[in-house]
Parts: C-alpha cells; structure tokens; sequence
C-alpha cells in the first residue's frame, strides 16, 4: 500500500508514473505504425504483381 501511495503523491513516483505511461503509449503507437507499413507493402507487391 505505500509503495502505490508513493507512486501517486510524490514526486519521484508520478515521473516514474508518467516514464510508464509514455512507454505503453510508444509501444501501442510502434504496434500500429508496422502493421499499417506491413499492410502498405504488402499492397504494394500485389499491385507491384498485377502489372
């Protein structure tokens, strides 16, 4: 219980917090940036084949 109470009321804890935050945001970003490259590519060949 105080380990949470440090975590949210002081300032060392809500900078650790924020690093936590911010890198589950990057990594859902990256995620959904190479799906949508893979996907691009991946039309790209086919369109690339068609021809």
């Amino acid at each position: 219980m105080k380990m949470l109470i440090d975590l949210f009321t002081t300032d060392y804890g809500l900078m650790s917090l924020a690093g936590i935050v911010f890198m589950l945001g990057m990594a859902v970003w990256f995620r959904l940036f190479f799906i949508r490259k893979m996907n691009e590519d991946e039309q790209a060949m086919a369109a690339a084949k068609a021809h």
